[in-house]
């Protein structure tokens, strides 16, 4: 799982490649945490190479939103795959965040 942050259009973009599960949550949490103390940028996640996210990866996705709306910042996905859209409607994740295209 490689983990990248760039500075782009004035949004901090979080770009996920790989599978984002059990095994590799704990160094994604880390990897992500200069995101959630930023409070000047909206955020992207893009998922445009992420394979596969379990729990652990959605409550990962979970904390970077309710940090960034605590701060008022917006954050979008974008690059999903038709499986990772499966797993957030039926995990009601679909109706939490904001997605736009590539």
């Amino acid at each position: 799982m490689n983990t990248t942050i760039k500075l782009e259009n004035d949004n901090q973009v979080v770009y996920f490649e790989g599978r984002l599960d059990t095994s590799v949550a704990s160094q994604v949490n880390q990897d992500v945490q200069p995101v959630m103390e930023n409070t000047e940028h909206d955020i992207i996640l893009d998922c445009s190479k992420l394979d596969y996210i379990s729990s652990s990866g959605l409550r990962i996705f979970l904390s970077i939103l309710k940090n960034a709306k605590s701060k008022g910042c917006h954050v979008f996905i974008r690059g999903i795959n038709a499986d990772i859209t499966k797993v957030f409607k039926m995990t009601g994740f679909f109706n939490l965040f904001e997605f736009i295209e590539q």
